[in-house]
């Protein structure tokens, strides 16, 4: 049951409070509409972001991952979104020790390090993206 709840807090709460502001302002307007991005929108996003990295280093604080004692889809699910806020510099990673440590192992899986490598043609990552120990 906590897996199931922290999936859908992942793929529908993150998501829709900083991955799909971030996509739209920073992906959509640029790419498909040549539109400024709103300040405004990026902020609040980033905000939203801080509140679920605090939420994230509280879980690994207390467990040694998201869900529990071992990895799960949990984790996959919470990687997955912040690779792509932190790919379109919508993390700040200053307070968030624990998240960011976490984030790191998960990163340095054999499995996820081929994501790590892929780029869109017209938006780079920040540099640290594709670092395994940042």
């Amino acid at each position: 049951a906590e897996i199931r709840r922290l999936v859908a807090l992942f793929d529908e709460n993150l998501y829709g409070d900083v991955i799909a502001p971030l996509l739209h302002e920073r992906m959509k307007k640029r790419i498909v509409l040549r539109q400024p991005p709103d300040s405004r929108v990026l902020r609040e996003a980033m905000k939203l972001a801080h509140e679920h990295l605090e939420y994230i280093d509280w879980l690994v604080d207390t467990r040694a991952w998201l869900a529990g004692s071992t990895m799960s889809l949990a984790d996959l699910a919470a990687a997955a979104q912040i690779s792509v806020a932190d790919y379109l510099g919508g993390i700040d990673w200053k307070g968030h020790e624990q998240a960011r440590g976490w984030y790191s192992v998960f990163k340095s899986r054999p499995s996820f390090r081929p994501l790590l490598t892929e780029r869109m043609e017209v938006i780079q990552p920040p540099v640290h993206y594709a670092q395994v120990d940042a």
